[in-house]
């Protein structure tokens, strides 16, 4: 099956430990990723391990919309995050989020493997990183110390 890897580096300004902690919440998922609209069935039975399914919504033409149903797996290791997403239609998506300090500041790579049949795999791979860049962007505001009053 074909496959691509897309790669993003960005920073957020908060600790590692506040990144893990939003990342490892399944439900932040929702506006955190543009296209997640629910999250649900979580399992945190094993330690290390939260599977749950996500529902993405997609757009065609502005006004079709198609709900998609995904299994996800997070594992986590040290201050690192990685899992599989299965989906519909044979697409597969392994996905590695690697926290680090930089100062007062956490530097996140954010990297995807994606798999799917030849004739989705531009269409998949387009949305994927229209997400990633966007999870990025959306990670930071909702992570930014908030402003002190004067």
């Amino acid at each position: 099956m074909p496959e691509t890897v897309l790669t993003n580096t960005f920073h957020v300004d908060t600790t590692p430990e506040a990144v893990f902690e939003h990342l490892t919440t399944p439900e932040n998922y929702v506006g955190l990723s543009p296209i997640v609209i629910a999250v649900r069935d979580v399992d945190r039975s094993s330690p290390g391990v939260i599977r749950y399914t996500a529902v993405e919504r997609f757009r065609f033409l502005g006004f079709i919309t198609h709900d998609n149903p995904i299994k996800v797996e997070l594992f986590t290791e040290g201050l690192s995050l990685y899992g599989e997403v299965r989906s519909p239609g044979n697409i597969r998506m392994g996905y590695r989020f690697d926290l680090s300090p930089d100062g007062k500041r956490t530097r996140i790579e954010d990297r995807l493997d994606l798999r799917a049949p030849w004739f989705l795999l531009r269409y998949a791979a387009g949305e994927a990183r229209k997400v990633q860049l966007a999870r990025g962007r959306i990670l930071a505001e909702r992570l930014a110390p908030a402003e002190s009053a004067s």
